[in-house]
C-alpha cells in the first residue's frame, strides 16, 4: 500500500503542475480570442468588453482557480469558436481516437511479440538478421510518412479505401475499420519494431543467466527454458515500455489523423490552437497528459506484481 500511495501521490501531483503548464502556456501564445472571435475590424472597446465577460481581465493564477475548480467538477468550458460546452465536443470526437489508439495497442501486441520470441529463439540466423533490417528501417521512418505511403499504396493504387473519405461506425462497421486499419498501423509501425527489439534484447539477456544454465543442466532444452523460465522474466521491462507505449500512442494520432482525415480529438486539438480555442486545446492538453499518467501509474503497479524485489524497497 506505501508503494500505491506513493506512486498515486506521485500521479495527482504531476496532473497538477501538468494543468498549470498547459494552462499558463496558452496564455502566453500571441494573438487574442476576443479579437478571433470579432474579427479584425472589431473596435478596441468591443475587444475590452468581451475579454472582461471571458475574463481576461483578472490575474492569470485567479483564472487557473476557476478553472481547476470547473474542470474538476465536470466544467470544461465553452468553446470560443463554436459556443457549446467543450466537453460534448470532446466526447463526440473521442470515439474515433480511442478505436485508432485501441486498433493501434493491439497491433503491436499481437506482431511484437511472437517476432521477439522467434528472433530470440534463432539468434544469428537468417530470420534474426532480416528481422532486425527491418525493425531499424520500421524505427526510422516517421508515422506520418508511412501513413503516406499507406494512402497512396492501399488509398490511391489499390483503391482498398478512399483517401479522405472517412467513414463512421454508424454509417458501416466493415468499412469504418478497414479505413481505420491504416491509420493504426501507421501509428504503430515504429512502435512494433521498438517492441519487437526490446523483448529480444530482454530475453536474450536472460537466457545467459545463472538460472537458465541450471535449466539446461536439467535436461531443459532451449525452447523449454526460454518459455518456462525465461520469458516470464523477460516480459518485466517490456510490460513498463508497452505502458510507455500506450500513453505514446495517443500523441503519435495526432498528426496521423490528419493525414487520413480522421474527426478525431488530434484534429480538433490543432484546429482550437490555431483558432486561439483555450478552453477546446487546454482541456485536452490535461486530458491526454491524465491518460499518460494513469497508464504509467498502472505499469508501475503490474511492474511491482510481477517484480517481487519491488515490493521489498
Amino acid at each position: 500500500m506505501k508503494y500505491v500511495l506513493r506512486k498515486l501521490t506521485t500521479l495527482i501531483i504531476t496532473l497538477f503542475i501538468v494543468s498549470l503548464l498547459a494552462f499558463l502556456a496558452f496564455q502566453v501564445i500571441p494573438g487574442s480570442p476576443a479579437t478571433r472571435m470579432l474579427g479584425t475590424n472589431a473596435t478596441p472597446e468591443k475587444i475590452a468588453a468581451l475579454e472582461a465577460e471571458l475574463g481576461f481581465d483578472q490575474p492569470v493564477l485567479v483564472r487557473y482557480g476557476h478553472w481547476v475548480l470547473d474542470f474538476v467538477r465536470g466544467d470544461w468550458g465553452i468553446s470560443y469558436s463554436y459556443s457549446m460546452p467543450v466537453k460534448d465536443m470532446i466526447l463526440e470526437k473521442l470515439p474515433a481516437t480511442a478505436t485508432l489508439v485501441i486498433l493501434a495497442f493491439l497491433l503491436v501486441v499481437l506482431a511484437s511479440f511472437p517476432l521477439g520470441v522467434a528472433t530470440a529463439r534463432r539468434e544469428g540466423s537468417g530470420l534474426d538478421r532480416f528481422i532486425t533490417v527491418v525493425n531499424q528501417i520500421c524505427m526510422s521512418i516517421p508515422p506520418v510518412f508511412v501513413g503516406i505511403l499507406l494512402s497512396f499504396v492501399f488509398g490511391i493504387t489499390l483503391r482498398v479505401f478512399v483517401p479522405g473519405n472517412f467513414v463512421t461506425f454508424s454509417e458501416s462497421p466493415g468499412r469504418f475499420l478497414v479505413y481505420m486499419i491504416f491509420p493504426a498501423i501507421a501509428v504503430a509501425l515504429s512502435r512494433i519494431a521498438m517492441t519487437v527489439k526490446m523483448l529480444r534484447s530482454s530475453i536474450l539477456d536472460e537466457m545467459n543467466k545463472d538460472y537458465i544454465r541450471t535449466a539446461f543442466s536439467r535436461g531443459r532444452t532451449r525452447a523449454d527454458a526460454l518459455r518456462r523460465h525465461a520469458l516470464r522474466n523477460a516480459l518485466i521491462p517490456v510490460v513498463a515500455f508497452l505502458a510507455v507505449t500506450a500513453a505514446e500512442l495517443v500523441a503519435g494520432t495526432i498528426v496521423v489523423e490528419q493525414v487520413f482525415a480522421v474527426p478525431g480529438v488530434g484534429r480538433l486539438l490543432l484546429a482550437s490552437i490555431s483558432g486561439r480555442d483555450f478552453p477546446v486545446a487546454q482541456a485536452i492538453v490535461v486530458l491526454l497528459a491524465a491518460w499518460v499518467v494513469i497508464v504509467n501509474f498502472i505499469a508501475d503497479i503490474l511492474y511491482q506484481y510481477m517484480d517481487p524485489r519491488i515490493r521489498i524497497q
